[in-house]
Protein backbone atom coordinates (compact mmCIF):
# COMPACT_ATOMS: atom_id res chain seq x y z
CA UNK A 1 0.00 0.00 0.00
CA UNK A 2 1.42 3.05 -1.15
CA UNK A 3 1.37 6.11 1.56
CA UNK A 4 -0.64 9.32 0.23
CA UNK A 5 2.05 11.54 0.90
CA UNK A 6 -0.05 14.87 -0.21
CA UNK A 7 -2.38 14.47 2.74
CA UNK A 8 -0.57 14.72 5.75
CA UNK A 9 -1.92 16.88 8.58
CA UNK A 10 -1.63 20.19 9.39
CA UNK A 11 -0.40 21.39 12.70
CA UNK A 12 -2.69 22.83 15.21
CA UNK A 13 -0.23 25.52 16.15
CA UNK A 14 -0.20 29.61 16.81
CA UNK A 15 2.79 29.48 14.38
CA UNK A 16 0.66 27.87 11.39
CA UNK A 17 -2.53 30.51 12.52
CA UNK A 18 -0.59 33.89 11.93
CA UNK A 19 2.25 32.25 9.36
CA UNK A 20 2.65 34.28 6.26
CA UNK A 21 0.83 32.01 3.14
CA UNK A 22 3.08 28.95 2.30
CA UNK A 23 4.49 29.32 -1.45
CA UNK A 24 3.47 26.40 -3.48
CA UNK A 25 6.20 24.19 -4.18
CA UNK A 26 5.55 21.15 -7.12
CA UNK A 27 6.22 17.58 -6.45
CA UNK A 28 9.25 15.90 -7.87
CA UNK A 29 8.50 13.80 -11.12
CA UNK A 30 10.94 12.24 -13.58
CA UNK A 31 14.77 12.57 -13.63
CA UNK A 32 16.92 14.88 -12.23
CA UNK A 33 20.46 16.12 -11.85
CA UNK A 34 22.06 18.09 -8.87
CA UNK A 35 25.70 18.13 -7.65
CA UNK A 36 24.04 17.53 -4.19
CA UNK A 37 20.50 16.28 -2.93
CA UNK A 38 19.23 17.64 0.29
CA UNK A 39 16.74 15.43 2.16
CA UNK A 40 14.48 17.47 4.46
CA UNK A 41 13.47 21.10 4.16
CA UNK A 42 13.79 22.41 7.24
CA UNK A 43 15.92 25.22 8.98
CA UNK A 44 19.50 22.39 8.50
CA UNK A 45 18.43 21.47 4.35
CA UNK A 46 17.20 25.01 3.38
CA UNK A 47 20.25 26.84 5.21
CA UNK A 48 22.53 24.54 3.67
CA UNK A 49 21.13 25.02 -0.04
CA UNK A 50 21.58 28.59 0.19
CA UNK A 51 25.45 28.27 1.48
CA UNK A 52 25.64 25.36 -1.24
CA UNK A 53 24.19 27.33 -4.34
CA UNK A 54 26.22 30.95 -2.96
CA UNK A 55 29.21 28.56 -3.65
CA UNK A 56 28.12 27.97 -7.19
CA UNK A 57 27.15 24.45 -7.09
CA UNK A 58 23.76 23.04 -7.60
CA UNK A 59 21.27 21.96 -4.90
CA UNK A 60 18.06 20.32 -4.92
CA UNK A 61 16.22 20.08 -2.15
CA UNK A 62 13.81 17.32 -1.49
CA UNK A 63 10.53 17.39 1.42
CA UNK A 64 8.72 13.98 2.71
CA UNK A 65 5.81 17.15 3.61
CA UNK A 66 5.89 20.59 3.12
CA UNK A 67 8.94 22.60 4.21
CA UNK A 68 8.51 23.69 8.04
CA UNK A 69 5.93 20.20 8.81
CA UNK A 70 8.32 18.81 11.34
CA UNK A 71 10.43 20.27 14.00
CA UNK A 72 11.03 24.03 12.25
CA UNK A 73 7.41 24.77 12.29
CA UNK A 74 6.38 23.18 15.55
CA UNK A 75 8.91 24.58 18.03
CA UNK A 76 8.99 27.67 20.46
CA UNK A 77 10.82 30.02 18.57
CA UNK A 78 13.53 30.78 21.08
CA UNK A 79 17.03 31.40 19.96
CA UNK A 80 19.79 30.17 22.75
CA UNK A 81 23.59 30.02 22.38
CA UNK A 82 23.75 27.23 24.08
CA UNK A 83 23.84 23.53 24.07
CA UNK A 84 22.25 20.53 26.51
CA UNK A 85 25.32 19.63 27.68
CA UNK A 86 26.98 22.91 29.26
CA UNK A 87 29.99 24.55 28.71
CA UNK A 88 31.12 24.00 32.65
CA UNK A 89 30.85 20.30 31.57
CA UNK A 90 32.67 20.16 28.60
CA UNK A 91 35.65 22.06 30.03
CA UNK A 92 35.25 19.45 33.22
CA UNK A 93 35.53 16.67 30.67
CA UNK A 94 36.91 17.62 27.32
CA UNK A 95 39.24 20.70 28.73
CA UNK A 96 39.43 24.42 28.04
CA UNK A 97 39.79 24.50 24.11
CA UNK A 98 36.73 21.95 23.60
CA UNK A 99 35.00 24.49 25.88
CA UNK A 100 35.73 27.83 23.87
CA UNK A 101 35.68 26.76 20.78
CA UNK A 102 31.66 25.26 21.93
CA UNK A 103 31.30 28.59 22.75
CA UNK A 104 32.21 29.72 20.14
CA UNK A 105 29.95 27.53 18.11
CA UNK A 106 26.45 28.40 19.86
CA UNK A 107 27.38 31.93 19.06
CA UNK A 108 27.91 31.68 15.61
CA UNK A 109 24.62 29.76 15.53
CA UNK A 110 22.57 32.88 17.13
CA UNK A 111 24.54 35.13 14.55
CA UNK A 112 23.95 33.05 11.61
CA UNK A 113 19.80 33.03 12.07
CA UNK A 114 20.60 37.38 12.21
CA UNK A 115 22.13 37.02 8.96
CA UNK A 116 19.81 34.91 7.39
CA UNK A 117 16.99 36.82 8.09
CA UNK A 118 18.49 40.13 6.84
CA UNK A 119 19.51 38.07 3.99
CA UNK A 120 16.04 37.31 2.75
CA UNK A 121 14.71 40.55 4.36
CA UNK A 122 12.41 38.49 6.49
CA UNK A 123 10.94 41.04 8.65
CA UNK A 124 7.39 38.64 9.25
CA UNK A 125 10.22 36.16 11.35
CA UNK A 126 9.68 39.29 14.14
CA UNK A 127 13.08 38.78 15.57
CA UNK A 128 13.83 39.96 18.75
CA UNK A 129 16.84 39.51 20.68
CA UNK A 130 15.24 40.37 24.08
CA UNK A 131 16.90 37.69 26.43
CA UNK A 132 16.38 34.69 28.29
CA UNK A 133 15.29 34.28 31.98
CA UNK A 134 16.43 31.17 33.96
CA UNK A 135 14.17 30.99 37.53
CA UNK A 136 14.78 28.99 39.41
CA UNK A 137 12.15 27.26 41.63
CA UNK A 138 13.95 26.73 45.03
CA UNK A 139 17.43 27.93 46.26
CA UNK A 140 19.16 25.03 45.32
CA UNK A 141 18.83 25.51 42.23
CA UNK A 142 19.25 29.13 42.39
CA UNK A 143 22.54 28.54 43.47
CA UNK A 144 23.53 26.49 40.69
CA UNK A 145 22.61 28.40 38.08
CA UNK A 146 24.26 31.67 39.90
CA UNK A 147 27.62 28.85 39.89
CA UNK A 148 27.15 28.42 36.12
CA UNK A 149 26.79 31.96 35.22
CA UNK A 150 30.23 32.71 37.24
CA UNK A 151 31.77 30.16 35.86
CA UNK A 152 30.83 31.53 32.55
CA UNK A 153 31.86 35.04 32.75
CA UNK A 154 35.10 34.11 34.84
CA UNK A 155 36.45 31.17 32.48
CA UNK A 156 34.30 31.96 28.94
CA UNK A 157 34.63 35.89 29.21
CA UNK A 158 31.25 35.88 29.08
CA UNK A 159 30.20 39.47 30.56
CA UNK A 160 26.31 39.40 29.66
CA UNK A 161 24.64 37.12 32.45
CA UNK A 162 23.02 39.25 35.38
CA UNK A 163 21.80 37.64 38.72
CA UNK A 164 18.38 38.30 39.38
CA UNK A 165 16.80 38.54 43.09
CA UNK A 166 13.37 37.34 43.87
CA UNK A 167 11.59 40.50 43.43
CA UNK A 168 13.72 40.96 39.77
CA UNK A 169 12.39 37.35 38.17
CA UNK A 170 8.74 38.48 39.87
CA UNK A 171 9.30 41.79 38.07
CA UNK A 172 10.48 39.73 34.60
CA UNK A 173 7.71 37.49 34.90
CA UNK A 174 4.66 38.51 37.34
CA UNK A 175 4.89 35.51 39.01
CA UNK A 176 6.01 34.78 42.68
CA UNK A 177 6.73 31.56 42.86
CA UNK A 178 10.58 31.47 41.79
CA UNK A 179 13.36 32.52 44.10
CA UNK A 180 15.65 34.51 41.72
CA UNK A 181 17.66 33.67 38.60
CA UNK A 182 19.66 34.68 35.74
CA UNK A 183 19.10 36.69 33.10
CA UNK A 184 21.83 36.06 29.30
CA UNK A 185 20.51 39.51 27.66
CA UNK A 186 21.76 37.58 23.97
CA UNK A 187 18.70 34.85 23.58
CA UNK A 188 16.24 36.32 21.38
CA UNK A 189 12.81 35.29 20.05
CA UNK A 190 11.68 34.25 16.47
CA UNK A 191 7.96 33.16 14.75
CA UNK A 192 9.75 29.78 13.62
CA UNK A 193 7.37 29.20 10.86
CA UNK A 194 7.67 32.24 9.39
CA UNK A 195 11.39 32.46 9.28
CA UNK A 196 11.38 28.74 7.79
CA UNK A 197 8.98 29.82 5.05
CA UNK A 198 10.94 32.95 4.66
CA UNK A 199 13.98 30.86 3.99
CA UNK A 200 12.26 29.02 1.41
CA UNK A 201 11.26 31.64 -0.39
CA UNK A 202 14.19 33.29 -0.73
CA UNK A 203 16.07 30.09 -1.55
CA UNK A 204 13.55 28.84 -4.30
CA UNK A 205 13.89 32.70 -5.42
CA UNK A 206 17.33 32.25 -6.02
CA UNK A 207 17.05 29.00 -8.28
CA UNK A 208 17.43 26.38 -6.11
CA UNK A 209 14.23 23.70 -6.95
CA UNK A 210 13.00 22.27 -3.91
CA UNK A 211 9.94 19.92 -3.69
CA UNK A 212 7.31 18.91 -1.29
CA UNK A 213 5.73 16.01 -0.88
CA UNK A 214 8.20 13.83 -2.01
CA UNK A 215 9.55 11.11 0.38
CA UNK A 216 13.03 10.01 -0.99
CA UNK A 217 12.48 6.17 -0.34
CA UNK A 218 15.59 4.92 -1.43
CA UNK A 219 19.20 6.27 -1.25
CA UNK A 220 21.18 3.68 -3.73
CA UNK A 221 24.90 4.36 -5.43
CA UNK A 222 25.73 4.03 -8.86
CA UNK A 223 29.09 4.53 -10.21
CA UNK A 224 30.30 8.22 -9.04
CA UNK A 225 26.93 9.61 -8.09
CA UNK A 226 24.22 9.15 -5.75
CA UNK A 227 20.77 8.20 -6.41
CA UNK A 228 17.61 9.39 -4.35
CA UNK A 229 14.87 7.65 -5.28
CA UNK A 230 11.17 9.09 -4.82
CA UNK A 231 7.83 7.18 -5.98
CA UNK A 232 7.50 9.29 -8.89
CA UNK A 233 10.92 10.02 -9.89
CA UNK A 234 14.79 10.05 -8.50
CA UNK A 235 18.02 12.79 -8.12
CA UNK A 236 20.61 11.93 -9.34
CA UNK A 237 23.84 13.67 -7.32
CA UNK A 238 27.42 13.61 -6.88
CA UNK A 239 26.52 13.71 -2.73
CA UNK A 240 23.60 13.84 -0.78
CA UNK A 241 23.15 15.66 3.09
CA UNK A 242 20.60 13.57 5.01
CA UNK A 243 18.61 16.93 7.19
CA UNK A 244 15.91 14.68 8.77
CA UNK A 245 16.73 14.83 12.28
CA UNK A 246 13.88 13.09 14.49
CA UNK A 247 11.59 12.60 11.40
CA UNK A 248 14.16 10.07 9.91
CA UNK A 249 12.08 7.40 10.55
CA UNK A 250 9.44 8.40 8.02
CA UNK A 251 11.16 6.12 5.32
CA UNK A 252 13.11 3.58 4.95
CA UNK A 253 15.96 5.76 3.14
CA UNK A 254 17.04 7.44 6.38
CA UNK A 255 15.57 5.52 9.42
CA UNK A 256 19.22 4.09 9.65
CA UNK A 257 19.55 7.41 11.94
CA UNK A 258 16.58 6.80 13.88
CA UNK A 259 19.24 4.32 16.04
CA UNK A 260 21.55 7.17 17.45
CA UNK A 261 18.51 9.59 18.62
CA UNK A 262 15.77 9.30 21.09
CA UNK A 263 12.96 11.28 20.03
CA UNK A 264 11.35 13.27 22.86
CA UNK A 265 7.86 14.36 22.20
CA UNK A 266 7.91 18.13 23.57
CA UNK A 267 4.15 19.81 23.60
CA UNK A 268 2.76 23.37 23.81
CA UNK A 269 0.00 25.45 24.33
CA UNK A 270 -0.37 29.29 23.39
CA UNK A 271 -3.95 31.12 25.47
CA UNK A 272 -6.83 33.37 23.79
CA UNK A 273 -5.36 36.91 23.62
CA UNK A 274 -5.24 38.00 27.40
CA UNK A 275 -6.99 41.30 28.30
CA UNK A 276 -5.08 43.81 28.18
CA UNK A 277 -4.29 44.17 31.95
CA UNK A 278 -3.22 40.86 32.81
CA UNK A 279 -1.11 41.08 28.87
CA UNK A 280 0.34 44.11 30.67
CA UNK A 281 1.33 42.22 33.93
CA UNK A 282 3.17 38.80 32.78
CA UNK A 283 6.07 38.98 31.24
CA UNK A 284 6.44 42.42 30.32
CA UNK A 285 9.38 42.57 28.99
CA UNK A 286 9.08 40.15 26.69
CA UNK A 287 11.24 38.11 27.36
CA UNK A 288 11.56 34.07 27.15
CA UNK A 289 11.56 32.14 30.24
CA UNK A 290 12.80 28.73 31.22
CA UNK A 291 12.41 27.01 34.70
CA UNK A 292 15.54 25.08 36.63
CA UNK A 293 13.50 21.91 36.81
CA UNK A 294 14.52 18.93 35.26
CA UNK A 295 11.31 18.73 33.73
CA UNK A 296 11.74 22.15 32.51
CA UNK A 297 9.09 24.44 31.28
CA UNK A 298 9.36 27.32 29.77
CA UNK A 299 6.82 30.22 28.53
CA UNK A 300 7.16 33.69 26.67
CA UNK A 301 4.74 35.84 25.45
CA UNK A 302 3.43 36.65 22.03
CA UNK A 303 0.72 38.96 20.57
CA UNK A 304 -0.80 39.27 24.01
CA UNK A 305 -0.86 35.26 24.58
CA UNK A 306 0.69 33.27 26.86
CA UNK A 307 2.83 30.15 25.11
CA UNK A 308 3.92 27.42 27.67
CA UNK A 309 5.52 24.63 26.44
CA UNK A 310 8.00 21.36 28.01
CA UNK A 311 8.91 18.01 27.81
CA UNK A 312 7.09 14.88 28.51
CA UNK A 313 4.51 13.95 26.04
CA UNK A 314 4.38 10.25 25.71
CA UNK A 315 3.71 8.51 22.62
CA UNK A 316 3.83 8.85 19.06
CA UNK A 317 0.49 11.35 18.94
CA UNK A 318 -0.66 14.77 20.94
CA UNK A 319 -2.44 13.45 24.06
CA UNK A 320 -4.92 15.45 26.44
CA UNK A 321 -3.33 14.36 29.27
CA UNK A 322 -0.03 15.82 28.16
CA UNK A 323 -1.96 19.29 27.23
CA UNK A 324 -3.87 19.14 30.32
CA UNK A 325 -0.49 18.97 32.46
CA UNK A 326 1.10 21.68 30.62
CA UNK A 327 -1.95 23.95 31.48
CA UNK A 328 -1.97 22.80 35.29
CA UNK A 329 1.96 24.09 35.46
CA UNK A 330 0.97 27.11 33.24
CA UNK A 331 -1.42 28.02 35.92
CA UNK A 332 1.02 26.81 38.77
CA UNK A 333 2.96 29.45 37.76
CA UNK A 334 0.36 32.14 36.69
CA UNK A 335 -2.58 31.52 38.58
CA UNK A 336 -4.17 34.43 36.72
CA UNK A 337 -4.47 32.04 33.67
CA UNK A 338 -7.01 29.79 35.33
CA UNK A 339 -9.79 31.17 33.78
CA UNK A 340 -8.13 31.78 30.22
CA UNK A 341 -8.98 29.21 27.47
CA UNK A 342 -6.52 27.83 25.44
CA UNK A 343 -6.63 28.39 21.37
CA UNK A 344 -3.79 26.12 20.22
CA UNK A 345 -2.61 22.71 21.29
CA UNK A 346 0.44 20.90 19.40
CA UNK A 347 3.17 19.05 19.46
CA UNK A 348 6.44 17.88 17.99
CA UNK A 349 9.73 15.71 18.38
CA UNK A 350 13.09 16.94 19.24
CA UNK A 351 15.92 14.77 18.43
CA UNK A 352 17.65 13.67 21.56
CA UNK A 353 21.69 12.52 21.50
CA UNK A 354 23.53 10.26 23.91
CA UNK A 355 25.80 13.15 24.69
CA UNK A 356 23.64 15.73 24.63
CA UNK A 357 25.16 17.68 21.70
CA UNK A 358 24.24 17.99 17.92
CA UNK A 359 26.29 15.89 15.33
CA UNK A 360 27.39 16.42 12.03
CA UNK A 361 29.53 14.99 9.16
CA UNK A 362 30.03 11.93 6.71
CA UNK A 363 28.51 9.08 6.79
CA UNK A 364 30.85 7.98 4.25
CA UNK A 365 32.47 9.92 0.72
CA UNK A 366 28.84 10.54 -0.23
CA UNK A 367 26.45 11.20 2.22
CA UNK A 368 26.49 13.61 4.96
CA UNK A 369 24.34 14.59 7.90
CA UNK A 370 23.19 16.99 10.71
CA UNK A 371 21.04 16.10 13.53
CA UNK A 372 20.39 15.71 17.21
CA UNK A 373 19.54 19.47 18.27
CA UNK A 374 18.47 18.22 21.20
CA UNK A 375 15.73 21.42 21.90
CA UNK A 376 18.13 23.96 21.11
CA UNK A 377 17.79 23.78 17.02
CA UNK A 378 16.63 26.56 15.80
CA UNK A 379 19.81 28.65 15.34
CA UNK A 380 22.27 25.16 15.44
CA UNK A 381 20.50 23.83 12.75
CA UNK A 382 20.65 27.10 11.18
CA UNK A 383 24.14 26.98 11.44
CA UNK A 384 24.92 23.45 10.42
CA UNK A 385 24.07 24.26 6.98
CA UNK A 386 26.85 26.41 6.88
CA UNK A 387 29.26 23.75 7.85
CA UNK A 388 27.34 21.40 5.50
CA UNK A 389 28.30 23.24 2.52
CA UNK A 390 31.84 23.75 3.79
CA UNK A 391 32.04 19.97 3.78
CA UNK A 392 30.67 19.50 0.27
CA UNK A 393 33.50 21.97 -0.81
CA UNK A 394 35.92 19.35 0.62
CA UNK A 395 36.82 20.92 3.39
CA UNK A 396 36.79 19.80 7.19
CA UNK A 397 35.77 22.51 9.48
CA UNK A 398 36.51 22.46 13.21
CA UNK A 399 33.35 21.63 14.83
CA UNK A 400 34.20 20.42 18.34
CA UNK A 401 32.34 18.03 19.62
CA UNK A 402 29.54 18.00 16.99
CA UNK A 403 31.92 15.90 14.77
CA UNK A 404 29.71 12.58 13.70
CA UNK A 405 32.79 10.42 14.46
CA UNK A 406 31.59 11.35 18.19
CA UNK A 407 28.19 9.96 17.73
CA UNK A 408 26.88 6.84 18.75
CA UNK A 409 23.97 4.68 18.14
CA UNK A 410 21.19 3.99 20.85
CA UNK A 411 22.29 0.79 23.36
CA UNK A 412 18.57 -1.21 23.50
CA UNK A 413 17.03 0.92 20.92
CA UNK A 414 13.61 -1.26 21.03
CA UNK A 415 13.60 -0.16 24.62
CA UNK A 416 14.27 3.66 24.20
CA UNK A 417 10.62 4.55 24.74
CA UNK A 418 9.81 3.01 28.41
CA UNK A 419 13.68 4.03 29.04
CA UNK A 420 12.33 7.73 28.45
CA UNK A 421 8.86 7.40 30.21
CA UNK A 422 11.01 5.91 33.53
CA UNK A 423 13.85 8.60 33.44
CA UNK A 424 11.10 11.11 32.89
CA UNK A 425 9.12 9.75 35.58
CA UNK A 426 11.62 9.86 37.81
CA UNK A 427 12.82 13.83 37.21
CA UNK A 428 9.12 14.39 37.63
CA UNK A 429 9.32 12.61 41.19
CA UNK A 430 12.10 14.72 41.99
CA UNK A 431 10.77 18.24 40.40
CA UNK A 432 7.63 17.13 42.60
CA UNK A 433 9.70 16.48 45.82
CA UNK A 434 12.01 20.26 45.35
CA UNK A 435 15.27 18.32 44.32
Amino acid sequence: MTRDWSAQPSVNSLWEATAEPARAFPVLSGEHQADVVIIGAGYTGLSAAHHIATDGSSPIVIEANRPGWGASGRNGGVITAKFRLSFREVDAVHGRAMARRMYEIAHESTDIVEELVSEFGITSANLVRTGQVKAAHNETTLKAAIDEANWMTREMGSAEVRILDKKGVRDETGSDIFVGGVLNPGSAGIHPLNYLRGLADGVARRGVPIFQETPVVKLRRDKDRIVAETPRGAVRAKQAIIATNSYSDLTGATAHLQRTLIPFRSAIVATERLPRNLAGKLMPTGRSYTETKRMMRWFRMVDNRVIFGGRGAFGKQDTQSAFGALRKAMVGIFPDLADIPLEYKWSGLVAMTLDSVPHIGRLDDRTLVALGYNGAGVAMSSLMGRYLAAFVRGESPDVGLLDIRRMKAIPFYPLREPAVRMVAGWYQFLDAIGR
